[in-house]
């Protein structure tokens, strides 16, 4: 959510930023709204100035023994005229704050500016066995395989998927299920014994108010799977009147709402945390994009790293988060890149956004596999996610989100990037103390 503050002292600012983003903030409506509000304000100040000048006219007037009448008819209108002010004060909050709820976030000054992803801007690249930075792999000397010829060797099977809940999801048996939880093993252990994040296990599903918190809801709605619990009228003598519940898209809802309606130390900052689960996604816009295989799922799963920080450290957390997903890309010896993503590219939420893009030789081309993000204190305030400072009133948190890794498309990497010219797959080494020692995945004949 934008800081409403900011809008009425430098709204121009604002408008200008948001430009960048291709959206067009409706000035003249804010401004209306604002006359209402101050309108509506300065009229209960008056009525509340009037009330206590009456209330003081009545003492004097019955201390004199005179007829206070009138006095108190007016006094006692004036708590109705309070309430009904107080009911359109309500009403024009309520109106910004939904129309405000889905502005996306203002872009930091060091993002690029461009429409699309062509104007996004490479900042690093990295290819094993060369220090080149302008360096493309080098080919192989076979026809290359792309990941479904290869997977479907190995336990690959879309069929049974199919059949049991239909189109883009996936199953995995044998040595390719083994492959996939040998990933999301090995990352959870670098981030957690490496980078220094806790641990978490989280709810699959979460509730309207956490999504509109991290900026899912209201605009990704279409895009999300909703689910229901004994029927839409359902209530729980614990829980209350039942809420819209969600499938969750990425742990970084489950992981960042967790902060939701809390004040926390200084001392507990940065909260550094860290889950594997599935990710579930209607993709409602996405079209026939990616039909083949798996780069494009209703159901993946995902190593998410989220840190929650003081706001000066925001932007130096960024970059460490950056490095630990680099980390996990360099020692699977997968080629890739990292990308500045311009203004017209980032994400809702996001002030600023590195991608990083791993190498697949089958599309001869670079693909996303993390996307990292600094919110500052955007999803913190639909959150209300705040920090005691030694001194002051509580301040926003920074809030930072990103993928270290999205599972699935490791695999993806993995099987094309190391595979062999008779079609078997070569075990990355440090996946294999989570393989039994196994060094190659040979495809059943």
């Amino acid at each position: 959510m934008l800081d409403i503050n900011l809008l009425r002292k430098n709204l121009d600012d604002v408008v200008a930023a948001l430009a960048t983003r291709g959206v067009q903030f409706d000035t003249e409506r804010f401004n209306q709204l604002e006359a209402k509000r101050k309108a509506v304000q300065v009229e209960t100040e008056n009525l509340q100035a009037r009330r206590n000048t009456v209330s003081k006219l009545i003492g004097q007037l019955k201390s004199k023994g005179e007829d206070a009448s009138k006095e108190m008819a007016e006094s006692k209108d004036i708590p109705q005229q309070l309430n009904e002010l107080e009911k359109q004060l309500s009403a024009i909050q309520h109106e910004m704050h939904d129309w405000l709820s889905g502005i996306p976030n203002t872009p930091h000054a060091s993002v690029p500016v461009g429409d699309s992803e062509e104007q996004n801007v490479e900042v690093y690249r990295w290819v094993p066995g060369t220090d080149d930075p302008d360096a493309v792999p080098t080919p192989f000397e076979f026809e290359v395989k792309d990941h479904v010829a290869l997977g479907e060797g190995i336990g690959l099977d879309f069929e049974s998927a199919r059949k049991i809940a239909g189109s883009r999801f996936m199953m995995l048996k044998g040595p390719i299920a083994k492959l996939h939880r040998a990933l999301a093993q090995f990352m959870l252990d670098v981030q957690t014994e490496k980078h220094g994040y806790t641990e978490c296990y989280t709810p699959y599903i979460a509730n309207s108010s956490t999504l509109f918190g991290t900026g899912q809801l209201p605009k990704f709605k279409d895009d999300m799977f909703w689910v229901t619990k004994g029927g839409q009228n359902h209530t729980d003598e614990d829980e209350g009147p039942a809420e819209d519940l969600y499938l969750i898209s990425t742990s970084e809802i489950t992981l960042t709402g967790s902060v939701r309606d809390e004040i926390l130390n200084t001392t507990d900052l940065p909260l550094r945390l860290t889950a594997h689960s599935p990710c579930f996604r209607s993709e409602a816009g996405s079209g026939g994009r990616d039909t083949r295989g798996i780069i494009r799922q209703h159901q993946f799963d995902k190593v998410e790293m989220v840190q929650i920080v003081h706001p000066e450290k925001s932007y130096e957390a960024l970059d460490e988060m950056v490095e630990h997903a680099k980390t996990i890309l360099q020692s699977l010896g997968l080629p890739y890149r990292v990308v500045s993503l311009c203004t017209g590219d980032m994400g809702f939420s996001a002030a600023k956004t590195y991608d990083l893009e791993v190498w697949l030789p089958a599309q001869n081309t670079w693909r996303e596999i993390s996307s990292v993000s600094n919110c500052e204190a955007f999803q913190a305030r639909r959150l209300q996610a705040r920090f005691r400072p030694e001194k002051g009133r509580p301040e926003f948190v920074h809030t930072l989100n990103g993928s270290g890794l999205a599972v699935g498309r490791a695999l993806v990497a993995v099987l094309e990037n190391y595979q062999q010219a008779d079609g078997s797959v070569v075990v990355p080494e440090v996946l294999r103390p989570y393989m039994g020692g196994k060094e190659r995945l040979v495809p059943n004949t």
